[in-house]
């Protein structure tokens, strides 16, 4: 069974950063993609990024500059660092581990899902 823990949201203001971590447990890390996703009230849940197994990324256009994935094997973590947050940033951050080890940008080739934290950015 795979396990999938968030945490570091919270309330931060605009221009702000913050940093979210992601512990994996129950397969094997370091093979798969993962993935951060977001969905705001009323909205799609949209790719915020992801990184494949050997490091690479990809981000949604309007998170390129502001936010970096990163992972770390040994500890079964990833990470997205945001910075330069903005009110429309608000939303439940997801993290996924993919079925495969590519950084896709599609939320139907995930196939375990964290609980979601939440991350809220005032103006």
């Amino acid at each position: 069974q795979v396990q999938l823990v968030e945490s570091g949201g919270g309330l931060v203001q605009a221009g702000g950063s913050l940093r979210l971590s992601c512990a994996a447990s129950g397969r094997t890390f370091s093979v798969y993609g993962m993935g951060w996703f977001r969905q705001a009230p009323g909205k799609e849940r949209e790719l915020a990024a992801a990184i494949s197994w050997d490091g690479y990324t990809e981000y949604e256009d309007s998170m390129k500059g502001r936010f970096t994935i990163s992972r770390d094997n040994a500890k079964r973590t990833v990470y997205l660092q945001m910075n330069s947050l903005k009110p429309e940033d608000t939303a439940v951050y997801y993290c996924a581990v993919g079925a495969t080890g590519r950084a896709s940008r599609l939320a139907r080739e995930y196939d375990y899902w964290g609980q979601g934290t939440q991350v809220t950015v005032s103006s």
